[in-house]
């Protein structure tokens, strides 16, 4: 099968790789759509992030979906010709933050193409895959491939929300427009929130978090004092969500949060440096968020139903054979939202 490999920064290559052999409780899928990712990027630009680093060559890619090709012996809750959006999780399910139900903090996560361990996780950016059957989340009838494998940035963002608490009625605000900010926006407007704000320093972006659900949109390159107003009587937004993994909105959330408000850290990879006095007078809550669990299965039920409609932050499809394009195409922000490769027969 043809896999695309990453050997260092800039160096992608779309290689040869033996297909895995299927076992026990095991669904070999063919995969046919896949995302490009802001870790993928990070691996693809600067070899890793924060202390993961790239230690030897690894394929990417884990916002992945296909049609099931076979499926071993037992296996019910998929059969071959299922559209499925692939789990890039798989748990332990023994550990002790597994026991307790928290899957995505497991100590011997296996999440495809991450290079937390050695030997690294290979991913998904290739032709199949042999996954557990419990990974393969099957989709209705009239969902495109293109469509489930947003399944994967939908889930991290349905979890951001979860870590927010109950957005209904409440005053949002999400900075950073990328893939994960946009689907934010839509996530938190599906939650009941009242009333949204998206920053970025792109138009384009915000474009598609104004289509997605936001309310008002921020330029803040060209608009730096826009925020000001928000800081009277000590914040307006009830919770934040920080998708730009930057250290300056942050800061400037801080001050547009009200008192006992709520900010989820999505993004990562900046370091910053926190008025811990704003923190503790105005009791902020500051939440990480970190990728997800049972929020699969409720983001297929929200693409599935068009509850959240992701068709249109697809840019292009690109075929696998011009990975590197797609690499290239999707770190442009102001010509892409979010490029697919397109996997499965050449």
């Amino acid at each position: 099968m043809r896999a695309v490999v990453l050997h260092a920064p800039f160096d992608l290559r779309v290689e040869e790789r033996e297909a895995p052999q299927l076992g026990p409780g095991q669904v070999r899928v063919g995969l046919r759509a896949g995302g490009i990712c802001g870790s993928d990027l990070h691996y693809y630009l600067h070899g890793g992030f924060g202390a993961v680093r790239l230690r030897e060559p690894m394929i990417l890619g884990h916002e992945v979906a296909g049609i099931v090709q076979e499926a071993a012996p037992g296996v019910t809750s998929v059969k071959p010709g299922d559209i499925v959006a692939v789990n890039p999780s798989l748990a332990c399910g023994v550990c002790r933050f597994c026991v307790k139900g928290l899957h995505n903090h497991c100590l011997d996560m296996r999440f495809y193409g991450s290079a937390m361990r050695m030997p690294h996780v290979q991913g998904a950016f290739r032709d199949s895959v042999v996954c557990e059957a419990v990974q393969a989340v099957p989709m209705p009838e009239g969902t495109s491939v293109n469509e489930a494998a947003f399944a994967e940035p939908l889930a991290v963002c349905l979890h951001a929300v979860v870590r927010a608490g109950p957005l209904l009625g409440q005053r949002v605000l999400v900075t950073g427009a990328g893939p994960i900010g946009i689907l934010t926006v839509a996530a938190a407007r599906a939650a009941g929130a009242a009333e949204i704000v998206a920053t970025d320093i792109l138009d384009g972006p915000l474009a598609m978090a104004r289509r997605m659900g936001a309310d008002r949109t921020v330029n803040v390159a060209s608009e730096p004092e826009a925020m000001a107003g928000y800081e009277a009587e000590k914040g307006w937004f009830d919770v934040m969500f920080e998708a730009a993994g930057s250290a300056v909105p942050l800061l400037v959330g801080l001050k547009v949060v009200r008192p006992l408000g709520t900010i989820v850290q999505i993004g990562q990879g900046a370091q910053a440096d926190l008025p811990m006095s704003a923190i503790v007078t105005k009791e902020i809550n500051l939440i990480g968020t970190f990728r997800f669990d049972t929020e699969f299965e409720t983001a297929v039920s929200y693409i599935a139903r068009r509850q959240i409609d992701v068709r249109p932050l697809l840019t292009e499809i690109v075929p696998l054979q011009e990975a590197k394009r797609a690499f290239d195409l999707a770190a442009d922000k102001s010509r892409s939202v979010k490029v697919q490769l397109a996997l499965g027969e050449a």
